[in-house]
């Protein structure tokens, strides 16, 4: 039997990122981590409606030496402390390495898929850069897009664009609850 995940980005959809020149960055350790409002309880609803919650998140400042890979698992069991998350996949290499598992390639969300039996046609990619919304289309399933207003384009639409994980999940539980419909 296979399930539904809502898959999330982590940083600027889990938790806040720091935006310089227009552009984001992820937290430099625990101290900074700070969960987005209505995050949590966004979390929530989404599992009680039964769906999977699985983080698929680059983390290339590992590649580039710039994060050690203790300090991303550290920020990672952070936020699985306090959220509901059923687990996380982490790509830690940079654009070079040419890897299947750095978004906008789908190899997170396929290796996630596997691991726990997910419908990828009847699950949703949650994030808020266009590598998220890429990753999502080309592993078949829905996208939502959390606008921000960075200065970068998407390459392809999403299915809808939010202003927040909270309004994402509240559009999800509104109209895809216990549906099953395939792109």
């Amino acid at each position: 039997m296979s399930c539904r995940a809502v898959f999330l980005d982590r940083d600027g959809v889990l938790n806040k990122l720091l935006v310089k020149e227009g552009r984001p960055y992820p937290p430099a350790g625990r101290e900074e981590l700070e969960i987005l409002p209505g995050v949590d309880q966004a979390c929530a609803r989404l599992k009680e409606a039964g769906f999977l919650l699985i983080v698929v998140t680059n983390q290339p400042d590992v590649a580039r030496g710039t994060l050690k890979k203790e300090t991303v698992e550290d920020i990672n069991s952070a936020l699985c402390e306090r959220l509901e998350l059923d687990g996380v996949y982490v790509c830690y290499h940079d654009d070079g390495d040419r890897c299947v598992c750095r978004k906008p390639k789908p190899g997170l969300l396929f290796k996630a898929s596997r691991d726990w039996q997910i419908d990828l046609s009847s699950s949703i990619m949650i994030g808020d850069r266009w590598r998220d919304v890429e990753a999502g289309l080309n592993a078949g399933c829905r996208t939502m897009f959390i606008d921000y207003g960075y200065q970068e384009e998407l390459r392809r639409p999403p299915h809808r664009s939010v202003g927040s994980l909270a309004e994402a999940a509240r559009y999800i539980l509104d109209h895809d609850e216990g549906k099953h419909e395939n792109h």
